[in-house]
C-alpha cells in the first residue's frame, strides 16, 4: 500500500479507537500533565468536529493516582494498585470531562474488566453500552477496571484492550499513542536505529529487537504489548498506526507518520477474538483424539465422552484450554461445569448422564459458540 493509499484508508475512517499511554498524559512522578491532556483532546475534537466517531482508550488512571497518595512509582502490589487506580480514575475522568467541554463535547466513562468481555450476556451489555454512547453522541473514555480487576482475571495492558475494543466497536482504525514515534528495528534512543514505516506480516518484524516498558515507570506495556495489539487489530481486519503523542493530529489526518500496520485478516465473530486474547485459562481438559478431531475439523461442541481428564480448579462460566494427548493446546473454551462435577461425566454419552442424573446433564462441556480455535 503506498502512502496515498494509506492516507485514503485513514481518512475513510468513520469509527476509530484512540489508545493513548500513561507516560504521554502524566509526570514521570506521577500526576495529570494537564498541557498533555489538553493538547491530546485539541485533536481529538478536531477530528470529531468532521463527523468521525472516537472511542478513546486512556491508560493514566493509577499514575494520576500515585502524586495524591504520596507514591513516587508504580505500586508492585495488586491492592495498593488498586487504591491508586480508585483515586486517579476520577480525577482522569474529570480532567477529560473539563477539557473536552471547552468543545461542548459530552465524554462516559466506560470500565471493563476481562470477566466483563467474555461472558456472553455481559459482552453483548458491554456492546451496547458503548454502541448507544457513540449514537448519542458521547465520546467513550474506557480504562480497565483497575479497582476490581484481580491478576487472574485482567487485561494487563491498555494496548491489548485497545486492539479488543476496536473490535467490539466495530472501529475502522486504531491509532495507538506513546511516547516513542513508531516501531524502530533497534533501541530507539540509537542513532543506528531506523523506524520501520510499514509493516505488512510478521516476516517484516522478522530480526526486529523489540523493547519493554519504558524509563518513566508509569506504565506497564512497551513496545511489546503494541506490537501484539497491532497484530491482534490487523488479524481482525482494522489497521493500526502507531506513533508519538506528539504527532497524533498527523496520525489522525492521515500524513506519513509513526509506523502503519496493514491488515491482514477480516473480521470474525466479536466474543472469540475477547475469548482468545483476553483471557487466561483457569483449566484444562484433555480430548482423545476424537474430540480433537471433532472440534478441529468438524467445528462440533465438545461432550463428555471425548475427555479423558481434567486439570484446574475452575467454575462454569470460566475459560479453559482444550489439550490433545500429546499436551498441545488447540483451542480455548467457556466451560458449562465446576471442575469437581466432570471427573464423574468423563466419557459417558450425554443421554446415559441424562437418563442417569437428570436432563441438566444433556449438555455440552463447552458448546462450539464459546469455543475459539488456537491450532488450525
Amino acid at each position: 500500500m503506498s502512502v496515498p493509499d494509506r492516507r485514503a484508508d485513514v481518512l475513510s475512517a468513520r469509527r476509530i479507537v484512540v489508545k493513548v499511554g500513561s507516560s504521554s498524559l502524566t509526570t514521570a512522578a506521577g500526576g495529570l500533565d494537564a498541557d498533555r491532556v489538553d493538547a491530546l483532546v485539541d485533536v481529538i475534537a478536531a477530528k470529531r468536529a468532521e463527523g468521525t466517531e472516537i472511542v478513546l482508550v486512556s491508560s493514566g488512571a493509577i499514575a494520576a493516582g500515585l502524586a495524591p497518595l504520596g507514591l513516587d512509582r508504580r505500586p508492585r502490589d495488586l491492592a495498593t494498585a488498586q487504591a491508586a487506580a480508585s483515586v486517579g480514575q476520577g480525577l482522569l475522568v474529570a480532567r477529560y470531562t473539563a477539557s473536552f467541554a471547552r468543545y461542548g463535547l459530552r465524554v462516559g466513562q466506560v470500565l471493563l474488566t476481562v470477566d466483563d468481555m467474555t461472558r456472553r450476556t455481559h459482552y453483548r451489555n458491554a456492546y451496547q453500552t458503548l454502541d448507544k454512547l457513540l449514537t448519542l453522541g458521547v465520546l467513550p473514555v474506557v480504562n480497565e477496571n483497575d479497582t476490581v480487576a484481580t491478576e487472574e482475571i485482567r487485561f494487563g495492558d491498555n494496548d491489548r484492550l485497545a486492539a479488543l475494543v476496536a473490535h467490539l466497536a466495530h472501529a475502522d482504525l486504531l491509532v495507538l499513542l506513546s511516547d516513542v514515534d513508531g516501531l524502530y528495528d533497534g533501541d530507539p534512543v540509537k542513532h543506528t536505529s531506523s523506524r520501520i514505516a510499514d509493516v505488512r506480516g510478521p516476516e517484516d518484524l522478522a530480526g526486529v529487537e523489540i523493547g519493554k516498558a519504558g524509563r518513566a515507570g508509569v506504565g506497564t506495556g512497551g513496545m511489546v504489548t503494541k506490537v501484539e495489539a497491532a497484530r491482534i487489530a490487523t488479524t481482525a481486519g482494522i489497521p493500526v498506526v502507531l506513533t508519538a503523542a506528539r504527532h497524533a493530529s498527523d496520525a489522525l489526518t492521515g500524513k506519513p507518520t509513526g509506523t502503519f500496520f496493514h491488515r491482514t485478516g477480516v473480521r470474525g465473530a466479536d466474543r472469540l477474538l475477547w475469548l482468545a486474547h483476553a483471557t487466561t485459562a483457569r483449566g484444562r481438559l484433555i480430548l482423545d483424539a476424537g474430540a480433537v478431531d471433532a472440534v478441529v475439523d468438524r467445528h462440533k461442541s465438545l461432550l463428555p465422552a471425548g475427555v479423558t481428564a481434567v486439570e484446574g480448579g475452575f467454575t462454569a462460566g470460566d475459560p479453559v484450554d482444550l489439550v490433545d494427548e500429546n499436551g498441545n493446546i488447540i483451542a480455548r473454551g467457556l466451560v458449562n461445569f465446576d471442575a469437581k462435577e466432570l471427573p464423574g461425566l468423563l466419557g459417558r454419552s450425554t443421554h446415559e448422564l441424562a437418563r442417569e442424573m437428570g436432563p441438566a446433564y444433556e449438555r455440552e462441556i463447552v458448546h462450539r459458540d464459546d469455543l475459539v480455535l488456537l491450532r488450525r
